[in-house]
C-alpha cells in the first residue's frame, strides 16, 4: 500500500486542490503537498482539507506551499514519490488546447526542472495542456527515464466515452467498458472495437452512426464543459483520473489503464509520448499494453502519433 510514500500536487486551481483532495481522501498516502504561485492560497486549502479529516476519517497530513518562480517554496516537495503537475493556464471557450502550447510551456520546463531538483527519484503525472507535447517536455526537462513521466489523458477522455454510452443506452456506467487511445485533442482515437455493455459488443447495440456521434462528442468533451462553463474547464473528472493513476503507482498495483505513456515499437510506432494502455506501478508505466485494433483504428493510432511528433518536437526549444 501506499502508506509511508508522498505525493505532491503542482498548481491549486480547481484540477489541483481537487486532486489534493482525492489523494488525501483515498487515506493511502502519509503527505500531500499542495503547491502554487498565489501567496496563501495553497496553505489556505490544506487547512481547510485537514480540518475535514476527522468528518471524512482520513489521516493523510496535507501540506501547502506557496513557490516563486526563482524556485523559492518547493523544497516542500522533497523527497516526494509522486508529482502530478497540473500548472498552467486553463482553456476559454473557443480555444484549443494547442493554443495553450507556448505559455504553458514555459511554465511547465520550470515545474519540472525543481521537481528534477527537490524530487529527483519520483514519478510524474502530467496533466497540463496540450497533455501530450506538456508530457514530453517535462521528461525533456527532468531528464527523468521515459517511464517515469506519464500523462492523464486515456484516463479521462475514456472515462467521458463511457458516460456517453451508459446515457444513450440507460444503463449502470458499471456495466459499460470503453476505450480511448491517441492523443488527447484533435486525433483522439475513442475504440468503439472494444467497448462492450455487460459484455456485449457496443455495436450489436448501438447504430454505427449512433456511435460515430458519442465518439465525436467524447473527442469534443474537454470542449463541451468549457462551452458550458464559460470561464474555466473540466476538473472533476480529470482529478479523478490523474488520482487514480497516483493511487496505483503509489500501490505498485500494475493496474492496466489507458494513459500518455513513451511509444517505443509498439503498434509499429516508435519515439513519441502517445495515449495507450500501460500497466502502471511504483515506476510509472512497467509496460505497454497491446490491444487488438481494427484497420481503420490502427490507422487513426498511427495518425495521431505523427502529428503528436510534429509538435513534441516543436516543445523541445520553448
Amino acid at each position: 500500500m501506499g502508506k509511508g510514500k508522498k505525493v505532491t500536487v503542482v498548481g491549486a486551481g480547481f484540477y489541483g486542490s481537487t486532486t489534493a483532495q482525492r489523494l488525501a481522501e483515498y487515506d493511502v498516502f502519509d503527505t500531500v503537498v499542495l503547491t502554487d504561485i498565489v501567496e496563501g492560497k495553497p496553505e489556505g486549502l490544506a487547512l481547510d482539507l485537514n480540518q475535514s479529516r476527522s468528518i471524512e476519517g482520513f489521516e493523510t497530513k496535507v501540506v501547502g506551499a506557496t513557490t516563486g518562480l526563482d524556485g523559492s517554496g518547493y523544497e516542500a516537495i522533497a523527497g516526494s514519490d509522486i508529482v502530478v503537475i497540473t500548472a498552467g493556464l486553463p482553456r476559454k471557450p473557443g480555444m484549443s488546447r494547442m493554443d495553450l502550447l507556448e505559455v504553458n510551456a514555459k511554465i511547465v520546463r520550470g515545474v519540472a526542472e525543481q521537481v528534477a531538483k527537490h524530487a529527483p527519484n519520483a514519478v510524474v503525472i502530467v496533466v497540463s495542456n496540450p497533455l501530450d507535447e506538456m508530457t514530453a517536455l517535462a521528461q525533456l526537462a527532468t531528464q527523468f527515464p521515459k517511464n517515469r513521466v506519464i500523462g492523464q489523458a486515456g484516463m479521462l477522455d475514456t472515462a467521458r466515452f463511457t458516460h456517453f454510452v451508459a446515457e444513450e443506452l440507460g444503463v449502470p456506467v458499471g456495466s459499460v467498458k470503453t476505450l480511448t487511445l491517441g492523443s488527447h485533442g484533435d486525433t483522439m482515437v475513442p475504440v468503439p472495437s472494444r467497448c462492450t455493455v455487460d459484455g456485449k459488443p457496443l455495436s450489436g447495440l448501438l447504430p454505427a452512426e449512433k456511435i460515430d456521434e458519442l465518439v465525436t462528442r467524447t473527442r469534443n468533451g474537454g470542449a463541451e464543459v468549457v462551452a458550458l462553463l464559460k470561464t474555466g474547464s473540466a476538473y472533476y473528472a480529470p482529478s479523478a483520473a490523474a488520482a487514480r493513476m497516483a493511487k496505483a503507482v503509489a500501490e505498485d498495483s500494475g493496474e492496466v489503464m489507458p494513459v500518455c505513456a513513451w511509444v517505443d515499437g509498439e503498434y509499429g510506432i516508435s519515439g513519441v509520448y502517445l495515449g495507450v494502455e500501460a500497466a502502471i506501478g511504483a515506476t510509472g508505466a512497467r509496460n505497454i499494453v497491446l490491444t487488438d485494433l481494427n484497420e481503420s483504428e490502427l490507422a487513426g493510432l498511427k495518425e495521431a502519433a505523427e502529428a503528436v511528433r510534429a509538435k513534441q518536437a516543436d516543445v523541445a526549444g520553448l
